[in-house]
């Protein structure tokens, strides 16, 4: 099996893991950790699909470093909510190369991702302490986010963006649209971990509870997508899913079939609907019982028989249409609140703009060999072979989105399906290649040269 780290190099990695204040985002210091965790996600993915030794996970869990990652995520999605819009706005900022702002922006999809592989054992749920609040608070943050895009039919203008549009918007502009399209990704990342979560809420906490059943009432949040179905849509006559991180045209005797997403949101509520300890907290008014019953409608036959156990939810729900179950009583209870959220915003508050411009100067306009030199750790990051093992489709081409052919001879990073779009979408990826070919061809890169 391929490796990105060994035992030693991941516990190194995740023992200096540190909290930045939002200052340092996109610092040299950030930027490391950014590698490190980017080998981490690589390493955790591939221990995952391999059903070897998860060791990433146990470091995780033995170093107590989850609720940093969990820090690390929701400070780039404040950076993302209050800094970005700003430094999108500065007339004056014009950056020779948007790598560093991509980093940034990619940061969050990249911890959400490793926290999907590593959240899925119940010891990682535990080892998360109290930082399982803003998870869950997090998770609720992104599902009513795409529950409310998927009800007024966002989803789909966002994602049909095309490659031809693309190509008239300036660096900054292009940014904003990577950024708007990772957020669906990210999303439904946040739906797994929620539902990983919910898998083990006998073992957490009465406040965690609490969060998500009354202060979110996160029951209801998956009826809407279950209701809107996000993942899913119609182009042309056509059914598309979001299947592995791409739209793919659903073939007629495919239909029904269930997809990873909607596996997720069924098992969610039956945690959170059929579990003892949740059927005691959560209030059954007739609002929630009503958007509850919704649930009927969809649970036919076909879908049964892909996931058997939803057949005790269909009884319940049976049930519950013909009985109103006692309110929940009234405990007395001292109930912890997430922190890092709000720690975050009330330490930045009316700071954006200061913080905006002092990283346009120290992080996002460097130079020459500063970018040389943060291409030269990307190169050492990633492993482009080991990475087109990790991912199950054909590379795409980097001008119209067709499916790839040909790869580009200098820096072996970008492909294309025919020499015409490779010509036309050269004058935008000039920079980039003319940097990772000089990087590739440094001594220090080149096995055949020595020292």
């Amino acid at each position: 099996m391929d490796c990105v780290l060994l035992h030693g190099e991941a516990e190194g990695y995740i023992q200096n893991l540190e909290r930045f204040p939002m200052r340092d985002v996109g610092s040299p210091r950030w930027s490391r950790q950014h590698e490190y965790i980017e080998k981490l996600n690589m390493q955790a993915i591939l221990n995952a699909s391999a059903n070897q030794d998860e060791f990433v996970k146990e470091l995780f869990v033995s170093l107590g470093k989850i609720p940093t990652l969990v820090h690390e995520m929701i400070l780039i999605e404040v950076w993302k909510q209050k800094v970005f819009p700003v430094l999108c706005r500065l007339e004056d900022f014009n950056p020779k190369s948007t790598l560093p702002l991509y980093m940034v922006i990619h940061h969050e999809a990249t911890v959400i991702n490793l926290l999907e592989t590593i959240m899925f054992h119940k010891d990682a749920c535990e080892a998360a302490e109290d930082a399982v609040l803003d998870l869950v608070d997090y998770c609720h943050r992104k599902l009513t986010l795409l529950a409310g895009q998927a009800a007024r039919g966002e989803i789909q203008k966002q994602d049909r963006i095309t490659h031809t549009d693309s190509s008239h918007m300036t660096s900054v502009q292009e940014l904003q649209r990577q950024k708007t399209m990772m957020e669906f990704d990210i999303s439904l990342k946040a739906l797994s971990v929620l539902r990983y979560i919910t898998d083990c809420v006998e073992s957490l906490s009465v406040s965690v509870l609490t969060r998500l059943l009354c202060t979110h009432n996160l029951p209801c949040v998956l009826v809407q997508l279950v209701e809107h179905s996000p993942w899913s849509c119609y182009t042309g006559g056509k059914l598309e899913k979001y299947v592995d991180g791409k739209w793919r045209e659903i073939p007629p005797e495919d239909r029904v079939k269930m997809t990873k997403h909607e596996g997720q949101v069924w098992i969610a509520l039956l945690n959170l609907l059929l579990k003892a300890e949740c059927q005691r907290k959560y209030d059954f008014n007739n609002f929630n019982k009503n958007q509850l019953l919704k649930l009927r409608g969809f649970l036919t036959e076909v879908v049964i028989d892909q996931l058997p156990n939803l057949s005790d939810l269909q009884r319940f729900l049976s049930h519950l249409s013909v009985t109103d179950p006692a309110p929940p009583k009234k405990d007395l209870i001292l109930e912890q609140v997430p922190e890092i959220w709000s720690d975050i915003m009330k330490e930045n508050c009316g700071k954006w703009k200061a913080i905006a411009k002092y990283q346009v100067k120290e992080a996002f306009d460097p130079s020459e060999n500063d970018l040389r030199e943060q291409a030269n750790r990307l190169a050492q990051t990633y492993n482009l072979d080991l990475m087109e093992n990790l991912i199950p489709d054909k590379p795409k081409c980097g001008c119209c989105g067709s499916e790839g052919w040909k790869r580009c001879s200098r820096c072996k990073a970008e492909w294309y399906c025919n020499r015409e779009c490779q010509v036309k979408h050269w004058p935008k990826h000039k920079a980039a290649c003319q940097l990772m070919a000089d990087t590739r061809d440094m001594p220090h890169n080149n096995p055949n040269i020595s020292a």
